[in-house]
């Protein structure tokens, strides 16, 4: 690939065009075709105001956010070392990878990913490395990305390394957050659905011992009971790898917190019984209200 290669570029092939578009890369790709829409509407609509071009809009652009929206899309990790967390997520987890792209800099991705980033860096007068902001839009760094299927879910992973570091094995241009206890405000986290018939606990002895063997030994599971060190952590039964809820709504609920191997938060549940009902009954009653809307 061009080392030149410009975020508003689109691939030639339609197959691997429809597949950016879908895998929500159309935002980036798609700046020019939308800029000259914005071009043509303007010359021949300069006597036209915003209100009546809005008023001209179909019906359906204009309704509830909620009602304009058709599920998420995918949840995406920025990651220390790509090929690292790709192993992860489908050798380890299983994942299918739907393509990946990459080498994306210019003005138009700058602006797109990290405008408010920037801004708040000239406000408060430091340099935007110190907030993590790469320069994308002069080229020293570069963003590549991953996209993995899972059953019900897309994760993204995304690296932004500086240009001389190669492609996928390259280490970020910035170092890992210090804090990543799941308990500050705005950290995010990925759940992974655990099969009905799947022994909850083995599977995160097993989690834990695939990724040990892959050299990933910072993928760290939690247990139910108290451990002074990561020794005692790893030594606690295997009846404690699980925390099962008994009562209420979420009875039937089993989950457990673990860290991935790039300090990501992951979270892994199994679902059943009353849990199970609520989440189904929930979803239901989801799709009888979309379909009011939308008739």
């Amino acid at each position: 690939m061009s080392t030149h290669h410009s975020s508003t570029d689109l691939p030639d092939d339609p197959v691997r065009r429809s597949l950016v578009l879908a895998a929500g890369l159309g935002a980036i790709a798609a700046v020019p075709a939308s800029a000259m829409t914005m071009t043509m509407a303007g010359a021949g609509e300069q006597g036209q105001s915003q209100a009546s071009r809005l008023a001209a809009a179909p019906t359906r652009g204009r309704g509830a956010l909620g009602a304009r929206l058709q599920g998420v899309q995918h949840s995406g990790i920025t990651v220390q070392n790509m090929d690292r967390a790709y192993a992860f997520y489908t050798e380890v987890l299983g994942g299918t990878e739907i393509m990946r792209d990459g080498d994306f800099q210019g003005d138009v991705i700058q602006n797109t990913l990290l405008l408010n980033e920037e801004i708040e860096a000239r406000q408060r007068g430091v340099n935007p490395v110190s907030l993590g902001v790469p320069d994308l839009r002069g080229g020293a760094q570069r963003l590549d990305v991953r996209f993995i299927q899972f059953d019900n879910v897309v994760i993204e992973l995304l690296q932004y390394r500086d240009s001389t570091q190669p492609q996928g094995s390259g280490n970020s241009f910035a170092p890992p957050q210090a804090f990543t206890s799941p308990a500050f405000p705005k950290s995010m986290h990925v759940c992974f659905y655990v099969r009905e018939d799947v022994d909850f606990n083995q599977f995160v002895h097993d989690l834990e011992a695939e990724a040990a063997r892959r050299g990933m030994h910072n993928v760290k599971a939690n247990r139910i009971v108290r451990s002074g060190t990561d020794q005692e952590r790893r030594q606690a039964p295997l009846d404690t790898l699980t925390n099962r809820i008994t009562s209420g709504k979420s009875d039937g609920w089993s989950l457990i917190y673990a860290k991935g191997p790039e300090g990501e938060q992951l979270e892994f549940v199994q679902v059943k019984g009353q849990a199970k009902r609520v989440f189904g009954e929930a979803l239901e009653a989801r799709g009888r209200a979309v379909a009011t809307t939308r008739s």
